[in-house]
């Protein structure tokens, strides 16, 4: 019986006992060698570099920092597009055709596809290389689809990480396919250059389905599915979110949001789609804005992190460890209250807090 893996950065089918052998030579690999093969776009080494990224296990995440420090000087050349769209809007098959397109003009493109993981199993599908079959054959591009954990925003919580990582590697356009429009979705533009918003045509109910706060900080709306019968539906569309639009305060002050047309299945609109993610682009560098954002993004990247960090400790704490089931039961029979149970917990961990404070 075969299994199918995806590590490598390429679908392929492998015997079970090949997955043991690159468990084994993963082990052996030096931080040089780590660092080595993702300047050097080594498909093999790249793919262990993210998995050693995405690791939870303390000693990788030591030498995984140890990686992002002598990668940091070969970063902040790429281009970080967020991609987010309502479910069924075809997200997978604009990125592939996208994609291709921009390797064909000459980009090194990397997909970081979000997949949602179960809330009661934990699994995720992670199909989105097998949805995307010729861009993960394309040789300059590069597919890695990553569980969502129950990460709230549509992001994982490694995907700055393995940005970075991709960015080092050389490819000029990063592509982040999140999970799908919801009401933490707009945590994707808090780590991209460009937000673009794909919605589809429909009978004026467009709104429903996505929050106004992913309108307010998109950088492009583009109505997919516009081929065929469904272009008139597609300019209607286009219109409605224009005049949405141009009630609402744009998210930058050099850049007002086009909506435009486009189709993944037919290639339509693609050229005017880069043109305006390039004039987007031009104009925030040339006001001193993009680096800015890229600032202030860095700051909530390290909040982020202290966050996860603190949660991580207080779960693996002592005293919180022994004190949780008693304390979780208590809050399941109605015992007690949240506040109540949540100052116990915190002050198991050492804090002494005011939950009025």
């Amino acid at each position: 019986m075969t299994a199918l893996f995806v590590d490598t950065g390429k679908v392929s089918v492998n015997p079970p006992n090949d997955r043991q052998v690159w468990r084994a030579q993963r082990a052996t690999l030096s931080l040089d060698d780590y660092v080595e093969g993702v300047l050097s776009r080594d498909r093999m080494r790249l793919a262990r570099a993210i998995s050693l990224v995405e690791s939870s296990n303390p000693d990788h995440q030591r030498l995984a920092q140890e990686l992002l420090v002598r990668l940091a000087p070969h970063c902040g050349a790429a281009h970080r597009i967020g991609i987010t769209g309502v479910p069924g809007v075809g997200k997978s098959t604009f990125i592939e055709s996208f994609g291709n397109r921009l390797t064909e003009w000459g980009h090194r493109v990397a997909v970081l596809a979000v997949d949602p993981s179960s809330s009661r199993s934990g699994g995720s599908i992670l199909g989105d290389k097998t949805r995307m079959e010729t861009l993960a054959n394309n040789p300059d591009a590069y597919i890695r689809p990553s569980p969502s954990s129950g990460r709230l925003g549509g992001v994982t919580r490694t995907t700055r990480e393995t940005m970075m990582v991709m960015d080092a590697a050389g490819y000029d356009v990063i592509l982040v396919e999140t999970v799908g429009a919801g009401q933490n979705e707009t945590v994707v533009a808090d780590m991209t250059d460009f937000f673009l918003v794909l919605m589809l045509p429909g009978a004026g109910d467009e709104l429903q389905g996505i929050k106004k706060g992913v309108l307010e900080l998109a950088d492009l709306i583009a109505v997919n599915k516009c081929e065929d019968d469904n272009e008139q539906k597609a300019e209607a569309a286009r219109q409605h979110y224009a005049n949405a639009l141009h009630i609402m305060t744009p998210a930058s002050a050099n850049w007002r949001p086009p909506v435009l047309k486009i189709s993944g299945l037919a290639g339509l609109g693609l050229d005017d789609l880069w043109e305006r993610i390039e004039e987007h682009r031009g104009l925030l560098t040339e006001s001193g804005e993009l680096e800015a954002t890229r600032r202030r993004q860095r700051i909530k990247w390290m909040w982020s992190m202290i966050e996860d960090k603190l949660m991580d400790a207080m779960k693996a704490h002592p005293q919180v460890k022994t004190r949780l089931p008693a304390i979780s039961a208590a809050v399941e029979e109605g015992a007690t209250t949240v506040p109540v149970a949540v100052l116990e917990l915190l002050r198991a961990f050492g804090l002494s807090v005011d939950l009025n404070g």
